[in-house]
C-alpha cells in the first residue's frame, strides 16, 4: 500500500519524516503543496478523520502574519478556505495510508501506523 505524503520539501519537519520514510524502507508519493496547492476536497476528507483543529497551523509564520479578521472565528469551512490559500499553515507533514492520517511526525506513532 502507498503513502502519500504531503508537505513542503524545505520544511525542517518534513525533512526529518522523509529520511525516516526512507530509512525504515517504506516507499512514498511526495505532494508538494508549493508546486502542486491544496485540493480543498482532500482537506475536507482529512478533517473528517483528524478534526481541522489538528491541521491548522496556528503557530507557525504564515498563520501569524493573517490580517485579525482572517484569525478570528475560524471554523471547519473557513480553516479549509485558509489552508487552500495559504497551503503554508497546514501543519506538516500529512501522510495518507489507506484509511489513516497521520498529521506532524512522530516516529513512535508512525511505526505503530505504518507497520
Amino acid at each position: 500500500m502507498t503513502i502519500q505524503f504531503y508537505g513542503i520539501p524545505n520544511c525542517d519537519t518534513v525533512k526529518k519524516a522523509r529520511t525516516w520514510l526512507e530509512g525504515q524502507g517504506f516507499d512514498y508519493t511526495f505532494h508538494d503543496y508549493k508546486k502542486e496547492g491544496a485540493n480543498a476536497a482532500r482537506l475536507g476528507e482529512w478533517a473528517d478523520v483528524v478534526g481541522w483543529e489538528a491541521l491548522l497551523n496556528r503557530r507557525g509564520t504564515t498563520f501569524r502574519k493573517l490580517p485579525d479578521a482572517a484569525r478570528e472565528g475560524i471554523d471547519r469551512d473557513k480553516a479549509i478556505a485558509l489552508m487552500v490559500a495559504q497551503p503554508s499553515i497546514i501543519k506538516r507533514p500529512v501522510v495518507e495510508h489507506g484509511d489513516q492520517v497521520l498529521v506532524g511526525f512522530d516516529p513512535a506513532a508512525w511505526a505503530a501506523a505504518l507497520d
